[in-house]
């Protein structure tokens, strides 16, 4: 018994520990993304231990005090993102149509083919923008029939799982398709005007994942949120960065983009709102984002029903409120941070000037 929960308590602690290195490789950056799970299995780990454990050896004890470090450090990280914490976000104090926008991000995933459930919830919802991913010329054409009430339209189809468009009942200006780090990978961008008339800073992203089949490492993915977080923090303009990163909201990844663009998560403070797996439970971890600047509150996050893809659509509805917005408090970089940034974006010879800057 003893040697089996010393495997088991080994094992906890090296999926914890080796995120902590910052090796870009897809083996070691895959340890991200479970930490709630992770979390869970070293909490139960520890309660088997005090129950089975002789705890008048020294050795026992130090398995007890390995696996509660691996759970605390393990909390550490999804703690911000339970009701528990303080939320980073401010809830909208009242409705105001004009000056609401809503979002909806689905990864419709390339061979699914149930378009009717996705046009069913924007019926259901009325988003502003539907922004949709991994859509190729197939879901172009069963998406057209929105063009009647969204007529401002960004389309990039493609059959490689990166697929992009936008549907928007706002204008669009300035909208450009551009590929920022991979010649096969498309992000948009544009500059939306509410009701209002005021304008807001949009970009749509999805890099690519570091993974045995596609990137060996995250230094693509990661370079491309370094220079569009860069390109925003330099903007006095409300933003708004939403699409699916390939990443978890909880990761050194995500963490340092939230750092270097100055832009808040709505999810702090409020939950999970896991939008991958949609069909296995307990593997499920929030992989689509909104991030915006302190001109917004937020009225609502939505984890909406399946539509057939492996991800749920995720709906946001933000309200610019500057006022009351300014101040919020986003993460803020140090000088290890800022260092990071720029090992990563030079090692893609990349830059935040590649970025489009609507409205600037």
């Amino acid at each position: 018994m003893f040697i089996t929960l010393l495997v088991c308590t080994f094992a906890i602690a090296i999926a914890t520990a080796l995120p902590l290195w910052h090796n870009p490789h897809w083996s070691v950056r895959s340890f991200d993304f479970p930490r709630l799970q992770l979390a869970f299995l070293a909490a139960l780990l520890l309660i088997v231990q005090l129950l089975l454990l002789d705890l008048s050896r020294p050795a026992s004890w130090g398995l007890v005090i390995i696996t509660g470090l691996s759970l605390a450090a393990q909390l550490w990280w999804i703690l911000p993102y339970t009701a528990i914490w303080p939320k980073e976000v401010k809830d909208a104090r009242a409705e105001d149509p004009e000056r609401t926008l809503t979002i909806l991000t689905s990864n419709v995933l390339t061979p699914n083919r149930n378009a009717p459930a996705l046009l069913k919830l924007v019926e259901q919802h009325q988003p502003d923008i539907l922004v949709t991913l991994e859509s190729d010329q197939w879901w172009e054409e069963q998406l057209a029939a929105l063009e009647k009430e969204m007529p401002y339209t960004i389309k990039c189809p493609l059959d490689n799982l990166y697929g992009m468009h936008v549907f928007s009942r706002l204008p669009l200006h300035e909208s450009e398709v551009c590929f920022l780090i991979e010649e096969k990978v498309p992000s948009m961008h544009a500059l939306v005007e509410l009701r209002s008339g005021d304008c807001v800073r949009v970009h749509f992203v999805h890099p690519a994942p570091p993974s045995p089949t596609e990137n060996d490492e995250s230094t693509e993915r990661d370079a491309e949120l370094v220079i569009v977080g860069r390109s925003v923090a330099d903007s006095d303009e409300p933003v708004i960065v939403t699409g699916d990163l390939n990443d978890v909201a909880w990761s050194p990844t995500t963490r340092l983009f939230r750092k270097v663009s100055g832009l808040l998560d709505p999810r702090v403070g409020r939950g999970f709102y896991s939008t991958f797996h949609a069909d296995y439970w307990p593997l499920r971890w929030p992989l689509d984002h909104l991030f915006h600047s302190d001109h917004f509150t937020l009225v609502s996050i939505t984890r909406l029903p399946s539509i057939g893809s492996d991800h749920f659509p995720f709906l946001t509805r933000v309200k610019l409120a500057p006022v009351r917005g300014q101040d919020q408090e986003p993460l803020r970089p140090d000088g290890e941070d800022h260092s990071r940034a720029e090992d990563i974006v030079r090692d893609q010879s990349a830059s935040k000037h590649d970025v489009p800057e609507p409205g600037e």
